[in-house]
């Protein structure tokens, strides 16, 4: 990436983060009976993370003739399932988890009740900012892309991904079962905030939302494999999070599988099929093409 563009991507991130961060402070700044409850659900969501699946759904909103403010409720309920997905992998059930975002899970800020309560709160407050009455899409868009992202979240998606993980775990994978469990597990999300802000901006063509869906395909591949690379070659003050966790819990992952050289090779061929996808984009989806560049050359 250019030093222009590289400028260019970084006012695009600090806008999107902005707006998504703003969005979200509203929603829950709401009347919220627990104060404890209210308290941890913005603990888990505010101040910190790099927002990609909001700033994607920006990106692409834009890449298909929208408005930012078009994809406001869109990026904040992918971003809300994403939070609530972190706060539960953390638990001692699950990842047991110590260090999120550069500060102590929600479960060791708070404690595990309060950890399973904000995760399931977030959850729904996703599906209510989607279908809320002031969204200025037609009812079928709308249910539309609820439908979609309770698919990403759910079985069929990011929680059956999460659960192909845990039967993963001290098992040798082929690339193609390595493949399919990511595909789920962080892309399935990553993929419906694509889709879903292209379908806010209420103009995209069904081949503009073929090729979106195709960006993201792999994109959300590329992700994965990067995060794979970071959690062997960074360290635990940049991630933000333990490093060397997938290692230490036996995980299979695509360094382990491939190796550091041909795990980098492949995110950089996912990054460029990603860009090659938007070919016949306007101008308005190079926010989009510098995000497939970002996600495999960040350092967290």
């Amino acid at each position: 990436m250019t030093s222009s563009n590289i400028k260019m991507l970084d006012e695009f991130l600090t806008q999107c983060q902005q707006r998504v961060d703003q969005r979200l402070a509203e929603k829950l700044d709401t009347e919220i009976i627990s104060h404890t409850l209210k308290q941890a659900m913005q603990y888990a969501c505010l101040g910190g993370g790099k927002r990609i699946r909001p700033v994607l759904a920006y990106g692409s909103a834009l890449a298909v003739g929208g408005e930012l403010a078009a994809a406001d409720n869109a990026a904040a309920a992918v971003e809300l399932i994403h939070s609530y997905s972190l706060v539960h992998d953390d638990l001692p059930a699950m990842d047991d988890d110590d260090l999120r975002r550069g500060k102590p899970t929600v479960h060791k800020a708070y404690d595990e009740a309060t950890a399973i309560l904000v995760g399931d709160a977030l959850q729904s407050l996703a599906f209510a900012l989607l279908s809320s009455d002031g969204e200025p899409l037609e009812a079928t868009t709308s249910l539309a892309m609820v439908h979609l992202l309770s698919q990403a979240a759910g079985a069929t998606g990011m929680v059956g991904g999460q659960s192909l993980d845990f039967e993963a775990v001290g098992e040798k994978l082929t690339l193609e079962q390595l493949e399919q469990m990511h595909k789920l597990k962080t892309g399935a999300l990553i993929r419906c905030a694509v889709l879903l802000g292209g379908m806010s901006a209420g103009s995209a063509s069904e081949s503009q939302m073929n090729a979106l869906a195709d960006y993201a395909d792999n994109i959300g591949l590329a992700f994965q494999v990067q995060d794979d690379i970071l959690d062997v070659t960074s360290d635990t003050s940049q991630l933000g999070k333990p490093q060397g966790s997938d290692s230490d819990k036996n995980k299979p992952t695509y360094v382990s599988l491939l190796g550091i050289e041909q795990a980098t090779e492949l995110a950089t061929s996912l990054s460029d099929k990603a860009i090659a996808a938007l070919e016949g984009f306007p101008p308005s989806a190079d926010p989009l093409r510098e995000l497939a560049s970002y996600v495999v050359s960040r350092l967290h």
